[in-house]
């Protein structure tokens, strides 16, 4: 039987113990096992493993030998609760000692967790899964996780209460790592909020948030707007070593005094612009934004975006033999000291 959407979140919250087995498949190997890890901690508990109660094959082992996957679905352990055979890296190969293991199984018998990369629509290994009426298949995309996913793994590792921005953070950062690094942040969250206890706050997020390329481009974004010209060499350098591209520093910059522009100019205030933002931007970053506004003012704002705008045409330049990274730099640090210009 094949599970998506809801019915495939259902099943990886309280994974059914009625059933033979689950396929999971995808091309993100680090989502797969995630996921698997999480079946099986559902179906044997915590002390599964210690007690014995998981056995691992290999995909490859089968065709050597095909009985033995039915072997260990039928072997008895020896601590009592429910058990769980796991198949890693099977393919298509391995589907018929799986099929014979699977029409083999009964009741009591150790549940099947195949975990595979990723698998054709014709895939005998995935069709076997979708046309069993006791089993199921289970794609894993690399679609960023739901909110409901992230309040999930927020409420496992044992955080309390979120605020909203928070969650508006951690919405934003679940999609700038991958799933490995969003967990262990989650992770680290729990344990950064034993002490003092209290809501999550974005302040706590940005305490424990891992340092993506992202935010190294936002550091040096604000450097130029808070008119520190003697850091932006460092920052450009660290960004070109992690392999940044000239025009995305740009766009980056541009995208910021573009919003620096509009609040500063709002008929109603820097206040009321700030909030017009969007996407909506939350605590200490909406109030260095609302800063840096009202340090520039519009006029400022207008001529630094107008700098960006020109370097942008000089970096398309067809006859431009300046490097590119230096050209982006000098603007910059012409902005930081533009700033400084009061």
């Amino acid at each position: 039987m094949k599970l998506t959407g809801r019915d495939a979140q259902a099943f990886f919250a309280k994974p059914s113990r009625e059933a033979a087995g689950v396929l999971l498949y995808g091309a993100d190997a680090m989502r797969v096992a995630l996921r698997r890890e999480q079946v099986i901690a559902a179906l044997i508990g915590p002390e599964g493993e210690a007690e014995m109660r998981l056995e691992r094959i290999e995909g490859a082992d089968l065709r050597r030998d095909p009985a033995a996957l039915a072997d260990a679905m039928k072997a008895q352990g020896f601590f009592a609760g429910p058990r769980v055979v796991h198949v890693e890296g099977a393919g298509d190969a391995a589907a018929p000692a799986i099929a014979a293991a699977l029409e083999a199984w009964q009741p009591g018998d150790a549940q099947l967790v195949v975990t595979a990369g990723q698998l054709a629509p014709r895939s005998p290994l995935r069709k076997l899964f979708e046309g069993a009426r006791h089993a199921f298949a289970i794609g894993i995309y690399d679609d960023p996780p739901s909110r409901a996913e992230i309040e999930a793994a927020l409420a496992a590792a044992g955080v309390g209460e979120v605020t909203a921005e928070a969650m508006e953070a951690l919405v934003h950062l679940s999609r700038a790592l991958d799933p490995g690094d969003f967990r262990q942040t989650v992770e680290k969250l729990a344990l950064y909020k034993l002490d003092p206890p209290g809501p999550v706050t974005v302040e706590d997020v940005e305490a424990v948030a891992p340092l993506t390329v992202e935010a190294h481009l936002d550091a040096l974004i604000t450097a130029v707007a808070e008119g520190r010209a003697a850091d932006v060499g460092l920052m450009m350098q660290r960004l070109a070593g992690q392999g940044v591209a000239p025009a995305t520093v740009l766009i980056g910059a541009t995208r910021h005094f573009r919003s620096l522009l509009a609040v500063a100019s709002h008929p109603d205030g820097a206040a009321e612009g700030v909030g017009r933002l969007r996407p909506p931007v939350y605590g200490p970053r909406r109030d260095r934004l609302l800063r840096q506004a009202q340090g520039w003012g519009a006029e400022r704002a207008a001529r630094a975006l107008q700098l960006l705008i020109d370097t942008d045409l000089e970096l398309r330049s067809a006859g431009q033999h300046a490097p590119q990274m230096a050209l982006v730099e000098r603007a910059l640090i012409r902005l930081a000291m533009m700033n400084r210009r009061r």
